[in-house]
């Protein structure tokens, strides 16, 4: 009796507390119009009952969800009290354990946001005196481009041969062979007919004579090799690297895309190639080496400088802007963050300054002078010089004319540069792959070396080296140190790059877009497995035992799912630029890949989530969890699995990868629309069914999609409860379905109301407590969306474009975008069929057009998911000819020339797009989002894949979806881009007002930007989704509980990476107890909203207490590490607190128990 009255004072006083709040609710809002009286005016203008209208929405509104709160008051009292009284609510819902009742507790209305951490994105913007800022370079140059003579894309170079009579010319050729992993020829396709054998070569060839070296790259090639070896074979390669004759140069997996890849993987590759140099040869890379990207990101510098790196090489870069730096003499420089106001980011960075990597462009500037210097080339090979003068083998009668020609070369190249030393790469795609070519390059070389370097009055001294001899001699003539007097600083990126006329790669920012999603689901896969499977570990050490749980088997997934994302950002996979077979290759690996992880995260999320540890048992033909969806082939979209649905409770753990505790809403298939769904303490939970519609007129009898939201910890597991029954709190969705002038004939509908109209001219609207959106009833795409908290309507329009390609002798393909013209608008060829859905978790409109399925949704719920409308289109375009498909979103936004879009998901970079240039040179790629602004609003567009963007004119945005082309652009892959699937891709769309009277960081010449902490959160959950997973029909009795391993969630800001098991040392490469915690803390734009967002965390200038971060586990040692794990801090003490500054990403080896 006395529990009784406790639980009715308890909701009495909720009660209170509820109407207490609606009152200073209220009241707030009066407040805000006293606040703001310019924007009272002006609706006094448009007339007074319009305010009176607005007041009595909002107040409907405010009184809606007071009653949804007291309902839930009521129910949650109402079933606590039945609990109490009987004690049978756990024992009747099956296998729930008894627990404490504490559902998340209720987000506060704002944000906390320290006001410091506020500062950071606000601080005003100041030039370096010798900086230069990519931004005004690109608005200086007039990308003209005139006939340079020999240097066709540069100017005359001349010098005075006393130039270097005090201090002699030193010249670094460095051997090199480019290796793709996979372009013409899949992966192990080019390991079989040539990779394998150039590093059999090198073995040979560099021990013949001391003098000879080369650089090596890619460690994907490299392990694989290695694994083929006997170790006779791998400890003459260790004496090599010991005696400095082979380096590795940059050690990641592979040679990254700097595009299209997010920062994740970019860290996945570089870790992964790390760890195994470091496992095998202890070696730890110094020096970047980037000569086939097309276009170069600051990112991929940030992330070489976190892990511990002195100097970087970039190749790839638009011809005016290479020119441009070498009249400066700035292709030397320490590149630096946007943000960065301590020169704390600056890494050493060679732009060489000539069209390709390959031996006509690196020895000076002219190709026919330079090419006769390729001894591959001599008469009588496979290879010739295009410029018909071929190489001649030095001899002793010609050595002096060829020395004295090659140092003329090498002369001009020097004075592109401010120092006395020159770098000269030595190679190509595949070279060295004979003993031949070894002999033919390096003994003629080295008869050009030794005449050089016997003949005191050239004043010059020529060697073989590898980059880090180049950049160690390059900091000692310069004077070592950062920030060194003799170089620039130089900020922002290298995109659009073009190698000639207007040939701008814009095209492969959208390329292959199948495999673009598959990536970004892949990465998402592997970082819930890597976390799940290291919080299990530790688990598991903390009560010391694992049953029968396949640590090690896990492992090995994880390993090769690592690995096959890491060559999947080989700059010619994620790119789309690779042959059609190559693509099936790749895209099989994605895909295996994909289903392995998921055998990790339910083997980990049922060891976690039960509670009875002993009960687990390993059976891995019947796991105990099953994922709700199928992927059927590498090409085809995933389906879900209709989950059977009986009198006995089925259960459903779902896995949140966010760093912060989320309320969001899942989606199932279940075989009956008769469904009651309980919480973790056997509370009914609101559930939407709604119609799983097989086409556009057919629903299906077999299944049906229930919809409702839950609630997980962050990085957590919620439990919840799936029966057979009818039940109140589970609602049918409604529909209307319409085509203009035609009446259609629904069938199977018949569980729901289906209303059918030929006629429609009001808007359609959708709406929740925060957005309304209006639909075109013609054609079915968003036209306005009101804010409904300001009142504020904006035009938002969708629509669909098309791209054909030029009438010129060039044409689109893979890599180029060379449009016709602007765009034509998209029309259907049928009348679109437009399918109103409402409900209440959440309601959308989806239109299907001929090529296009086209969905705009809205979530009806408290949160970040309640503010934006979701945009999902399924593409097909495989009838087409040489077309490629865009969407296009204008605005009433003021943005005038300016737009802003992502870098590999890691910064914002401003852009302006420029009239001087043609269409295709102010796309942009765009691999997490784009945004507009003016001084009122923002428009943020957050993408689930990579694609290119732009925006053509003030207040619009467009996204290229997919392109079918069919030819080659002559860029060496020899095939058009015909290999389409139907295509899935995924938006948000954010409209956000500003708080504050002062536009976010806009002026002209600021050169950083940043998301507001809204848009960080919504950009997390549309590319980490909750993960159901379903318990099997005959696991009933087996007792489960939710799991949160955070003692609460990480501050707004911080961002959890990852949580990556590292290998043990011992033979088998099973998991060590040490595991990489890599965390990023993101700068955020404070000038918008943080109110109603339904968030739980707050910001704490990037301080987090290492002892509260886990709960229930213990962290043994935290240790600082660079981001790659390849350098510790000396003292190696375990740290007590992280301090992240905005902005940074670090890492940390971490033990717990």
């Amino acid at each position: 009796m006395r529990l009784s009255r406790q639980f009715t004072v308890f909701g009495s006083a909720l009660f209170f507390v509820v109407i207490i709040s609606l009152y200073l609710m209220l009241d707030h809002l009066q407040l805000d119009h006293t606040k703001n009286p310019s924007s009272g005016m002006d609706r006094l203008q448009t007339g007074q009952l319009s305010v009176l209208q607005d007041k009595i929405d909002r107040l409907e509104r405010l009184l809606a969800e007071n009653n949804e709160i007291i309902t839930n008051i009521r129910d949650s009292v109402i079933n606590l009290r039945e609990s109490v009284k009987d004690g049978r609510r756990a024992g009747e819902t099956g296998n729930f354990s008894q627990g404490p009742v504490e559902l998340l507790p209720s987000p506060p209305l704002v944000i906390p946001i320290d006001s410091e951490d506020c500062q950071f994105s606000t601080r005003p913007y100041s030039k370096t005196a010798d900086g230069q800022q990519m931004l005004d370079v690109n608005d200086l140059l007039a990308f003209d481009n005139p006939d340079g003579g020999v240097w066709k894309q540069g100017f005359e170079i001349t010098y005075d041969e006393h130039e270097w009579d005090t201090e002699p010319l030193q010249v670094f050729v460095v051997p090199h062979s480019h290796n793709d992993p996979g372009w013409l020829k899949t992966f192990d396709d080019y390991f079989r007919d040539q990779t394998q054998h150039i590093l059999n070569n090198m073995v040979v060839k560099l021990h013949e004579d001391r003098r000879r070296k080369i650089i090596w790259s890619e460690i994907s090639y490299f392990s694989k090799w290695w694994d083929n070896i006997d170790d006779q074979k791998r400890d003459a390669v260790k004496k090599l690297i010991e005696r400095g004759q082979l380096e590795m140069a940059t050690g990641g997996w592979v040679m990254p895309d700097e595009a299209n890849t997010h920062y994740f993987a970019l860290i996945d590759q570089l870790l992964e190639g790390h760890q195994w140099l470091e496992r095998h040869l202890g070696v730890k890379p110094k020096t970047g080496w980037a000569v086939d990207p097309f276009g170069h990101s600051p990112t991929q510098a940030y992330l070489l400088k976190q892990a511990g790196f002195s100097n970087m090489l970039i190749q790839r870069v638009h011809y005016s802007v290479k020119k441009h730096f070498a009249a400066q003499k700035s292709l030397e420089f320490f590149w630096r963050q946007n943000w960065d106001h301590d020169a704390s980011t600056d890494i050493l960075c060679h732009m060489m300054p000539f069209y390709s990597y390959d031996v006509p462009h690196t020895c000076g500037p002219d190709p026919k002078v330079c090419c006769q210097f390729d001894f591959k080339r001599l008469p009588g090979g496979r290879v010739s010089c295009p410029w018909r003068v071929p190489p001649q083998a030095i001899t002793d009668n010609n050595v002096q004319d060829r020395a004295r020609m090659l140092l003329d070369q090498y002369r001009k190249k020097s004075k592109l540069f401010r120092s006395k030393v020159v770098l000269v790469p030595l190679g190509d795609d595949f070279r060295y792959t004979e003993a031949l070519e070894w002999d033919q390059q390096f003994q003629n070389y080295q008869k050009l070396f030794d005449y050089m370097n016997s003949h005191p009055e050239l004043h010059v001294k020529a060697q073989f080296g590898t980059i880090s001899d180049y950049f160690d001699a390059l900091r000692k003539a310069t004077g070592d140190g950062i920030g060194s007097p003799s170089l620039p600083v130089v900020s922002g990126d290298f995109f659009t790059y073009a190698d000639r006329d207007d040939h701008y790669w814009s095209g492969y920012y959208t390329s292959r877009p199948f495999y673009k999603r598959l990536d970004r689901i892949l990465e998402s896969h592997l970082r819930a497995a890597e976390i799940l499977y290291s919080l299990a570990l530790a688990n598991m050490r903390k009560v010391g035992k694992s049953n029968n749980f396949p640590a090690t088997e896990c492992y090995k997934l994880l390993t090769g799912a690592r690995r096959n994302l890491a060559l999947f950002q080989h700059h010619d996979a994620i790119t789309g630029t690779g042959k059609d077979w190559v693509v099936v290759d790749y895209g099989t690996r994605l895909f295996h890949s994909i289903l392995n992880l998921k055998r990790v995260i339910v083997n980990s999320a049922h060891w976690l989530a039960l509670k009875d540890k002993q009960m687990f048992n390993h059976d891995a033909s019947n796991l105990f969890l099953q994922m709700d969806d199928v992927q059927p082939a590498q090409d085809a979209q995933p389906r879900k699995t209709v989950l059977k649905i009986g009198l006995n409770p089925r259960s459903l753990v779902i896995y949140n990868p966010a760093d912060q505790a989320r309320s969001s809403v899942v989606t199932v298939y279940v075989n009956t629309p008769h469904v009651r769904v309980l919480n973790t303490y056997g509370q009914l939970v609101r559930v939407q069914v709604s119609a799983v519609w097989e086409d556009t007129t057919q629903v299906s009898k077999e299944a049906y999609q229930l919809s409702f939201v839950a609630q997980v910890p962050a990085l957590g597991l919620s439990v919840y409860q799936l029966s057979e029954g009818a039940e109140l709190q589970t609602e049918l969705s409604q529909y209307v379905v319409l085509q203009q002038g035609n009446e259609l004939s629904i069938k199977g509908a018949e569980d729901f109301h289906v209303a059918k109209s030929q006629v429609e001219t009001e808007p359609i609207i959708i709406e929740n407590a925060h957005l309304q959106l209006k639909i075109s009833p013609s054609t079915g795409l968003l036209e306005r969306l009101r804010l409904k908290e300001d009142g504020v309507e904006q035009q938002i329009k969708v629509e669909f474009v098309w791209y054909g390609t030029t009438s010129k002798k060039d044409k689109s393909g893979a890599y180029l975008f060379l449009p016709g013209g602007e765009a034509t608008p998209f029309s259907s060829s049928r009348p679109p069929v437009i399918r109103v859905t409402k409900g209440s978790v959440f309601s959308e409109v989806t239109t299907t057009l001929s090529h296009i399925t086209h969905t705009v949704r809205l979530y009806h719920i408290q949160g970040v998911e309640g503010q934006v409308a979701e945009i999902c289109n399924s593409v097909d375009i495989r009838g087409e000819f040489n077309r490629e498909i865009a969407m296009r979103i204008t605005s009433d936004l003021n943005s005038k020339d300016r737009f802003f879009t992502d870098l590999n998901g890691f910064q914002i970079q401003p852009r302006r797009t420029m009239a001087k240039l043609p269409l295709q040179a102010n796309f942009y790629p765009m691999s997490s989002m784009a945004y507009l602004q003016d001084p009122s609003f923002r428009l943020s567009l957050l993408s689930a894949q990579s694609l290119g963007a732009s925006s053509l004119r003030s207040g619009q945005l467009e996204v290229i979806l997919d392109r079918r082309l069919n030819q080659d652009d002559n860029r060496g892959l020899g095939q058009g881009v015909l290999d389409n699937k139907v295509t899935a891709n995924a938006f948000r769309l954010l409209l956000e007002k500003t708080s504050s009277t002062e536009e976010p960081q806009a002026e002209a010449s600021t050169p950083y930007s940043f998301p507001s902490l809204l848009s960080h959160m919504l950009y997390m959950h549309l590319n980490h989704p909750l993960i159901p997973m379903a318990t099997g029909l005959d696991t009933a009795e087996v007792p489960l509980s939710p799991y949160a391993p955070l003692e609460s969630s990480l501050p707004c800001d911080v961002h959890l990476v990852n949580l990556r098991t590292i290998q043990s040392k011992d033979e088998g490469g099973g998991p060590s107890e040490e595991a990489a915690l890599i965390l990023h803390r993101k700068g955020f734009d404070c000038h918008f909203s943080s109110r109603n967002t339904g968030l739980l965390c707050s910001t704490t200038r990037g301080k987090l207490s290492v002892d509260k971060l886990f709960g229930g586990l213990s962290v043994r040692k935290l240790t600082p590490a660079s981001l790659s794990l390849l350098h510790s801090q000396e003292n190696g003490q375990s740290s007590s607190q992280i301090s992240l500054k905005p902005m940074e990403i670090s890492t940390y080896r971490l033990e717990l128990s």
